[in-house]
Parts: C-alpha cells; sequence; structure tokens
C-alpha cells in the first residue's frame, strides 16, 4: 500500500555578506541577512540579522535572531533574541525577550501578551530611529 506524504517546505532566504539591497522586502519563509538593506523587512517567519548584517528600517516578523545591526523599530510576534554582538536602535514590541550581555539596545520596549493584534492593526511605517 502506498502512502502519500505531503511535505511542508518553508522557503529560506539568504542574503551574504557584501549584498546591499534598497528597498521593503516581504516574504513568507525564513530570512537571513548577512548583509545590507536599507527598507523595512516584513516576514512571516523567522529573521536573523547575522554578524555582518545591517538593517536600516523596521521589522515585523515572527521570531528573530539579531546578531548583527538593525537601526529601526523591532516588531516581534513570538521572541526576540539579541545576542552579544547584537546592536539595536529603535523600539521594540515584543512577546518574549532574550538579551545576552554584552549586547546594545537602545529605544523603548513594550512587552505584551498579545502582540499579533498589535501587528495586524499598526505595520511597521515609523522612521527608523537614528
Amino acid at each position: 500500500m502506498a502512502k502519500t506524504m505531503e511535505m511542508e517546505t518553508t522557503a529560506i532566504n539568504i542574503i551574504t555578506d557584501g549584498t546591499v539591497i534598497k528597498g521593503d522586502i516581504v516574504a513568507t519563509g525564513d530570512f537571513r541577512l548577512d548583509g545590507t538593506l536599507q527598507g523595512n523587512i516584513q516576514l512571516n517567519g523567522k529573521l536573523v540579522v547575522g554578524d555582518t548584517g545591517v538593517v536600516t528600517g523596521n521589522v515585523l516578523c515572527q521570531n528573530a535572531n539579531i546578531i548583527g545591526t538593525v537601526n529601526g523599530n523591532l516588531s516581534v510576534k513570538e521572541l526576540l533574541s539579541l545576542h552579544s554582538t547584537a546592536r539595536v536602535r529603535g523600539d521594540i514590541l515584543i512577546n518574549k525577550l532574550s538579551i545576552e550581555p554584552g549586547a546594545i539596545f537602545s529605544g523603548k520596549c513594550r512587552m505584551i501578551d498579545e502582540v499579533k493584534a498589535q501587528h495586524d492593526a499598526q505595520p511597521a511605517e515609523e522612521q527608523p530611529h537614528e
């Protein structure tokens, strides 16, 4: 008896070191940025900003691991992790937050249980902090 297996695939987008993107990014899968983004990013998945990654714009995503730099507001529906090398300049709206010693965060933090309602009502539109 043959069984049909349905596999759920999640797209993973990778922008490598040395790449510069000017403009907004909207994606349904996970995203790793080791290059530079000058614009906003909106994901239904997880964002990883690598150690050489730089975002100058606002971020809206499900989960985020920040190892590099974000100059803008972050709105994360579930877990935001700031690694020891992270540099974040902007306000954050999150459900859960993890900050390693050494991370730099300059901005306001709002932690709420139901971030989804905020995300649906207010997409990342504000100008980034500088």
